[in-house]
C-alpha cells in the first residue's frame, strides 16, 4: 500500500506564489479612518480599495475585477442596505460582508436575506476581518489543507485496522470513517487525496470479501453466535421494539440506499428531525430486492419464505413481480411478534404520481401507529442510469451519483410529507434494504438459459466462472437461499467485478463498466444504515 504523499501542487506556499492578490473593496463613509486597517490587510497580501459611498462603490464593480466586499450599514444617502440590493442585481455572486453598529435583529435578517455573506459588528479589529476575509476567500483551500492532514495522520490507523481482522462491529466503524472521508474530500476539493483514499478503500473491500467467505455461511447457519444484524433480523431488533400504539411511526425503506447518500442528505432531514439512533446492518446474499426486501419484511431468510409462503414467494426465472407480496409477508411477521394488533398500513411508491398521493394525504397516515412506505427512486435511478445516455452523464461517478440522490431527496414528494408532519411529534426509520457498487472489472461466466441475468450474481446449472471472482454456493441451503432446480449454484460477484457472458463480450463490457450495480459483495452493497429520528 502506497500512503498519502505530498508535492508542489499540494503546498500552499508554492501556490500563493503564483496568484494574484485578492481585491477587496471596502465601502464606509468614515474611510478615513480605516487606513490602518487597510495598511494591515496589505500587509496580509490583499489589494484594499476604499470608497465613500454606495454609488462609488457601484461604479467601481462595473468596471473592475473585486473579490470581496465591505460594506458599512449605516451611510448617509445610498444606505447599505441600498448598496446591498444594487451589488446583487450587479453581481449575484460576488461576496459581501455587512460591518454595522447595530445590532438590531431585524436589520441581521434583512442582510441574511438579502444573501450577505458575512455579518461583522463594528468596532472591528484588523483580526475579525482578516478572519472573515480568509474563511470567504481561502476556506476551501484551508479546509482541503486541514482534511489533508487529518485524513493522512488517519490513513495508518486505518491500514492497521484493516491488517487485524476486524470483527463484524469493527468493520462497520471501518466503514463509516471510509465513507466520512470519502465526503470530507469530496467537499474539500481534494483529487490527489481523494485517489489514495479510493485505493484504500478498494483493498479495504478485497479483505471484506475475504471475511465475508470465511464467515458467512456459518452467519447464516445459526453456527456462529457472534453473527452481524441482517436483513430478516432488521424490523424485530432495530424497528419494532420502539413502535407503540397511539404514536405515530413510519418506516421508509428507500430502495438502494447506501450509507455515503444517506450522510449526504442526512443535514437535509434533521433540519426537521432529531436522529436518536444511527447503525450499520448487514443486508443478505444476494443483495437484490427480491431476497433482501423480502427478507426484511418477512423476518426470515429466503429459504424460509419459500417454505412458509410458497404463494408469496418467486425465483428468479418465475415470471411476474418477485416483491408484489411485501405486506403479507409483513403481516405474518407482526403476526408472529405478536404486535399483529398495531393499525399499520403499506404502501409502496414507484412513480412521482404515487409519491404526490402520499404528499396530499399524509395526516391520514397520523392515524396509524405504524406506517410503511417502500420508496423505489434510488433503484430506478441505478437502473435507469444504465439505461439512459443522460444519467450516465448526471451520474457518472459516486460524487454524481451521490450529489443527484440528495437532490432527489430535497425535491422529492416524500421530503415534503415528511415535513408537513414534522411537529406531530412522530418517530421516523429510515432503512434500505441493499446498497450499490459502481462495477469496474469483467468476469467471464457461462451457463444455460436458465441462468439469472443479474450482472452481480447469478444462480443455474452447470455454471463455469472464474473462481476467484465468485463466491459460489453449490448447495443454496448454505446461503440460506431456496434451490430453484436440481444442481443450482448460486454465485456472487466481489469487490467491483461484474459478470458478463463470452458472446458478445467487449460491448457488454462496455455497455455496463462503471455502472452501478447490486446483487453481490462489497462494502457498499452490504453495510447499510438504519436510522431512527424524532419530530425535534
Amino acid at each position: 500500500m502506497l500512503g498519502p504523499g505530498s508535492s508542489s501542487q499540494n503546498n500552499p506556499q508554492t501556490r500563493n506564489t503564483i496568484l494574484t492578490m485578492p481585491d477587496i473593496l471596502w465601502v464606509d463613509d468614515e474611510v478615513d479612518s480605516l487606513k490602518p486597517q487597510i495598511i494591515f490587510l496589505k500587509g496580509k497580501g490583499y489589494d484594499v480599495t476604499p470608497v465613500s459611498n454606495g454609488h462609488d462603490a457601484l461604479e467601481h464593480l462595473k468596471g473592475n475585477t473585486t473579490d470581496v466586499v465591505l460594506l458599512d450599514e449605516s451611510m448617509p444617502g445610498l444606505s447599505g442596505l441600498e448598496t446591498l440590493a444594487r451589488i446583487k442585481e450587479l453581481r449575484p455572486s460576488l461576496p459581501v460582508v455587512m460591518v454595522t453598529k447595530s445590532e438590531a435583529e431585524s436589520i441581521m435578517e434583512e442582510a441574511i436575506g438579502a444573501q450577505i455573506t458575512d455579518y461583522l459588528i463594528k468596532p472591528v479589529n484588523p483580526n475579525q476581518v482578516l478572519l472573515s476575509l480568509k474563511k470567504i476567500m481561502d476556506g476551501k483551500r484551508l479546509v482541503s489543507e486541514a482534511t489533508t492532514s487529518a485524513y493522512q495522520q488517519d490513513f495508518r490507523n486505518l491500514f492497521l485496522a484493516l491488517s487485524s481482522n476486524p470483527s463484524h462491529e469493527e468493520w462497520k466503524d471501518l466503514y463509516r470513517r471510509l465513507v466520512h472521508w470519502e465526503l470530507q474530500m469530496t467537499r474539500s476539493d481534494s483529487p490527489e487525496m481523494l485517489e489514495v483514499l479510493t485505493n484504500q478503500k478498494a483493498e479495504a473491500n478485497t479483505e471484506f470479501n475475504k471475511f465475508i467467505v470465511r464467515n458467512y455461511s456459518n452467519w447464516i447457519l445459526g453456527k456462529e453466535k457472534n453473527a452481524p444484524l441482517f436483513s430478516h433480523q432488521l424490523l424485530a431488533q432495530k424497528v419494532l421494539p420502539f413502535v407503540k400504539p397511539g404514536t405515530p411511526s413510519f418506516l421508509v425503506v428507500i430502495d438502494n440506499l447506501r450509507l455515503d447518500q444517506w450522510k449526504a442528505f442526512q443535514p437535509i432531514i434533521t433540519e426537521s428531525f432529531r436522529v436518536e439512533d444511527e447503525d450499520l446492518f448487514y443486508s443478505i446474499l444476494p443483495t437484490a430486492t427480491q431476497y433482501a426486501r423480502n427478507a426484511l419484511f418477512a423476518g426470515m431468510l429466503p429459504i424460509d419464505i419459500a417454505k412458509q409462503h410458497p404463494n408469496e414467494w418467486k425465483n428468479d426465472e418465475d415470471e411476474g413481480g418477485k416483491n408484489l407480496f411485501e405486506d403479507v409477508l409483513l403481516e405474518a411477521q407482526l403476526k408472529r411478534l405478536h404486535m399483529d394488533k398495531l393499525k399499520w398500513q403499506y404502501t409502496k411508491i414507484t412513480n412521482n404520481d404515487d409519491g404526490k398521493s402520499f404528499e396530499d394525504n399524509i395526516h391520514n397516515y397520523l392515524s396509524n401507529d405504524l406506517s410503511v412506505i417502500v420508496y423505489n427512486f434510488v433503484d430506478m435511478l441505478s437502473h435507469a442510469r444504465t439505461e439512459m445516455e443522460v444519467l450516465k452523464e448526471l451520474a457518472g461517478d459516486e460524487v454524481s451519483y451521490r450529489s443527484l440522490t440528495v437532490s432527489w431527496f430535497e425535491h422529492s414528494p416524500l421530503y415534503r410529507a415528511l415535513k408537513k408532519i414534522a411537529d406531530k411529534g412522530i418517530q421516523l426509520f429510515i432503512t434500505t434494504d441493499h446498497g450499490t457498487v459502481r462495477v469496474q472489472r469483467p468476469s467471464k461466466c457461462v451457463g444455460d438459459r436458465s441462468t439469472t441475468t443479474n450482472l452481480r450474481y447469478k444462480h443455474g446449472r452447470n455454471l463455469q466462472y472464474e473462481a476467484k471472482d465468485v463466491l459460489a454456493f453449490r448447495d443454496p441451503k448454505l446461503a440460506g437461499l431456496p434451490a430453484p432446480g436440481i444442481s443450482s449454484t448460486f454465485i456472487f460477484a466481489k469487490e467491483d467485478t461484474f459478470l458478463c457472458y463470452p458472446n458478445n463480450y467487449n460491448h457488454y463490457v462496455q455497455y455496463y463498466r462503471n455502472t452501478f450495480q447490486h446483487g453481490g459483495i462489497s462494502l457498499e452493497e452490504m453495510m447499510v444504515p438504519v436510522i431512527r429520528l424524532v419530530s425535534k
